[in-house]
């Protein structure tokens, strides 16, 4: 396969070149032809072909140098912070036409960062300025004796400063997924076993329903969560600590946006590769509109769909998803919204033990 812009092209810049000289050695010899058939002197002939050449010569420099002058301003404009200048000329058939997409695209994903990174420090600011107030609204009246620090009170601090240590903890793994500082510790496992007690320390196989994690603080008593494994056997191979964040911030997104009394089934089910896992969050609410599933994974997207959260709901910091993606891509698998006739269905893969090429 020949890579865009090698060889010679029609339109290319060597081509172009190329015509130049031949066209100027056509002058020339045509002239000198003339002039040998004229009797007409040689230093005549000489200005003229020189005159030709260069306007000729001019004429062509001009097309080539003037999309140069505007890539290097716009070039200049991006050093500077300005993302919104594109260059024109994306569609020539030469190598200044693949320059001028190739800095376009530049600008594209400049201008993308930059969009990111000021999203990120707002919704971060956000997010830490509300659970930081009201931990400071809870001491300030403790210290101005408008309220004792009786159980009560302290049990409303502790569950804000637990929701900032879930967000710092959350941030901390965007910066190991940015850094690229993460590495699988991949060991193999029981699936049932190992999934019962991710719902327990999630509290939502026991009696009170609560569901904490980086993405919210849900306390849904209503929710009933349903676990089935097939077969009761079924072992897998992945880091569990890393599918921990999968299965918890699935669960969180999946009662965040149950309706009352609603039913959220975690499934489990063996993949084609030896070890390897298909795991299942499927609950009953919305659903995902088929236009917003590819969004639903990016950082602080909250979605478009009214959820129905329970008491206690924050709303989220809309990283739970984003955080499931990072888990599962570091262990070459997929995920994604499948199609369900009801309800959310959000569909992991897991490629369990890599066999060997040859």
């Amino acid at each position: 396969m020949t890579r865009p812009g090698s060889g010679l092209r029609p339109f290319s810049v060597k081509a172009k070149l190329g015509t130049l000289v031949v066209v100027s050695v056509f002058i020339t010899t045509g002239l000198l032809m003339v002039a040998v058939r004229t009797r007409t002197e040689l230093r005549f002939i000489t200005v003229f072909s020189v005159i030709a050449t260069l306007l000729i010569t001019q004429f062509v420099a001009h097309g080539l140098t003037s999309p140069l002058d505007e890539m290097t301003t716009v070039a200049r404009s991006i050093s500077h912070g300005d993302y919104t200048r594109r260059v024109s000329g994306a569609d020539r058939r030469d190598e200044l036409g693949d320059l001028a997409q190739t800095i376009n695209l530049m600008a594209d994903d400049l201008e993308a960062v930059d969009r990111h990174r000021k999203e990120l420090v707002a919704n971060v600011s956000h997010e830490l300025r509300t659970p930081i107030a009201a931990l400071r609204a809870v001491l300030e009246n403790v210290v101005d004796g408008v309220s004792s620090a009786d159980p009560e009170t302290m049990r409303t601090a502790l569950k804000q400063t637990e929701r900032l240590g879930r967000l710092v903890e959350t941030l901390l793994d965007l910066s190991r997924l940015d850094n690229g500082v993460v590495t699988l510790k991949a060991r193999r496992f029981e699936v049932w076993p190992y999934l019962s007690g991710v719902l327990k320390e999630a509290n939502l196989a026991v009696s009170h329903r609560r569901l904490s994690s980086g993405s919210g603080n849900h306390t849904r008593k209503d929710v009933h969560l349903h676990l089935d494994v097939s077969p009761p056997e079924l072992t897998a191979h992945a880091d569990a600590e890393r599918l921990h964040q999968v299965v918890a911030n699935l669960i969180d997104n999946a009662v965040k946006h149950s309706p009352p009394h609603g039913r959220v089934t975690v499934l489990a089910r063996r993949g084609a590769a030896p070890e390897s896992l298909t795991l299942e969050v499927i609950d009953e609410g919305p659903g995902i509109p088929e236009s917003e599933r590819h969004r639903v994974f990016e950082r602080f997207n909250r979605g478009e769909v009214p959820s129905p959260h329970g008491p206690g709901s924050d709303g989220g910091t809309g990283l739970g998803l984003a955080i499931a993606r990072w888990a599962v891509d570091l262990h070459g698998g997929r995920i994604g919204v499948a199609e369900s006739v009801r309800g959310c269905r959000i569909q992991v893969t897991l490629p369990g033990i890599q066999q060997p090429r040859g």
